[in-house]
């Protein structure tokens, strides 16, 4: 029997092989220079460490697994090998450039057999293609299954939306989701808690069906904060569920599962923290105080309110309820999966995250394989052809005559 490691490799492949020449990507028009948070679905093609897959998409190992109500705060957790098939959330920032929405900080760095179709279809797990990686790169036309310099350092385009950062007027957060072999929108919106008519509207669909390969955008119900704009944390968002980190990791905010209310405590995760104490007062951050009286009960709190020049704002509130509030609920954290075994094909080190929404080295002018200018909010971009299909079916074929040998 092939081992699990290798089973997943098998369906990664097979994923790029039937992808074809209609795949299709959820794209969202847009001008200036805001952003907004979003998330990827990325599906591991190897067992792979937290650290590594944080440093493939330049993201903070903690804030990684809090986007996946993972236990971020367990010791060791950024060197726990998880294991390849595992599917994840991951939180990037959704910038504007080339007049499109796409998450444009992730640098990678090529290894010796590297070819644009094997980073897009593999490493990246179809979140990017081939073309796309090539035009947002300057690189001449050639042939995608061409090996790349080992050492060069190419900008992986990633698709996201903001959509406002709502959906049907309440708060949500969008994950960016590539369809699998067997998916349906049926499927895919019943594991997100969603509708097919919701995901169906939001991606311009005409009809509810979907190929593997399709990027679609699923709007996550989340809880939305009321940070002021001089905050390095606004707009912070945080999906039904899960957790954020903030404030230099001083800070964890949740959502859920009682309701949409965001709610922040101090976290555990650094010693280096500034005052997170209401003035006047001896409470801290995410502290309620509840006292019944005759007309009801006294209820005072302590709220995160951002994290302005390297400082922790507070709000301290006072007022009187009908009746007192029990404790509050967290989204359950899951313990980290494990795999026995590290792959032996783990992504190498990022030079390091650019700046969102600014310039792609190397890129072009309307360089993205999409033309916004002509196409409104959630129109859909057909995605390049595979040219190397039939060679990738008969390399399965060997695997799987070679599995069984």
């Amino acid at each position: 029997m092939p081992r699990p490691a290798a089973a997943a490799a098998l369906l990664v492949i097979l994923a790029a092989a039937l992808r074809g020449a209609t795949a299709k990507t959820t794209i969202e028009p847009c001008s200036g220079a805001d952003a907004c948070p979003a998330l990827l679905g990325y599906t591991l093609y190897a067992d792979m460490k937290v650290s590594e897959v944080a440093a493939l998409f330049g993201a903070d190992p903690a804030a990684l697994l809090a986007a996946n109500a993972l236990d971020f705060a367990s010791p060791g957790a950024a060197n726990r090998i998880i294991p390849a098939g595992l599917p994840l959330r991951v939180p990037t920032r959704c910038a504007c450039a080339d007049g499109v929405r796409k998450s444009v900080a992730v640098r990678y760095s090529a290894r010796p057999a590297d070819t644009l179709a094997s980073i897009a279809d593999v490493v990246f797990a179809g979140l990017a293609s081939a073309d796309q990686i090539r035009t947002a790169n300057g690189l001449a036309a050639e042939d995608p299954d061409a090996p790349l310099d080992p050492g060069q350092t190419l900008v992986i385009p990633l698709p996201c939306v903001c959509f406002n950062s709502t959906d049907n007027n309440l708060p949500a957060v969008y994950l960016s989701y590539v369809v699998r072999v067997g998916d349906t929108v049926q499927s895919i919106a019943a594991s997100h808690a969603t509708t097919v008519t919701d995901i169906s509207n939001v991606n311009a669909m005409g009809s509810p069906i979907v190929a593997p390969g399709d990027i679609l955008a699923v709007p996550l119900p989340a809880c939305a904060s009321t940070f002021p704009n001089s905050a390095s944390d606004y707009g912070l968002l945080v999906a039904n569920g899960t957790y954020v980190l903030t404030a230099g990791n001083c800070v964890e905010c949740s959502c859920g599962p009682a309701n949409l209310n965001l709610y922040c405590t101090p976290a555990s995760l650094t010693a280096s923290c500034s005052s997170m104490q209401c003035p006047n007062s001896s409470l801290i951050i995410g502290n309620v105080t509840a006292q019944p009286t005759s007309g009801g009960c006294s209820v005072s709190s302590c709220s995160y309110a951002g994290y302005t020049n390297g400082t922790i704002a507070t709000s301290l509130s006072s007022g009187i309820q009908p009746t007192c509030p029990g404790p509050h609920q967290f989204p359950p954290l899951m313990a980290l999966p494990t795999a026995a075994n590290h792959g032996v094909y783990s992504p190498s080190p990022a030079p390091g995250p650019g700046e969102a929404g600014g310039a792609i080295p190397g890129s072009v002018p309307g360089g993205s394989n999409v033309s916004p200018a002509n196409g409104p909010t959630g129109s859909v971009s057909q995605g390049p052809s595979m040219n190397q299909r039939h060679r990738i079916l008969l390399f399965i074929l060997y695997l799987i005559l070679s599995m069984h040998m």
